[in-house]
């Protein structure tokens, strides 16, 4: 994905590393949550596992979207320069 990007606007190798392992780190999450929930229950464990990725797909999705804009409205309304999100320095 990082060669996708125009060469002038790269993100450097930590800065991307540093957002995909964040992707990452959320995938591992759920597939041990679904490991986990699919040994509770006599369900079959694809379809928990479509049911915890649609759910994350969708509600998780909002709910960090409206989390997003609540502390970047605070940021913003604090002034606090080191905090805005996707500036990096």
């Amino acid at each position: 994905k990082r060669f996708r990007e125009p060469k002038h606007e790269r993100r450097p190798w930590r800065i991307w590393f540093l957002d995909t392992s964040k992707q990452a780190i959320g995938m591992l999450f759920i597939h041990f949550a679904n490991v986990y929930l699919s040994d509770l229950t006599e369900e079959d464990p694809c379809s928990l596992y479509l049911i915890n990725f649609l759910l994350d797909a969708t509600l998780g999705m909002l709910l960090i979207y409206a989390g997003i804009r609540a502390v970047s409205s605070i940021v913003e309304w604090q002034q606090w320069e080191s905090l805005r999100f996707g500036e990096y320095g």
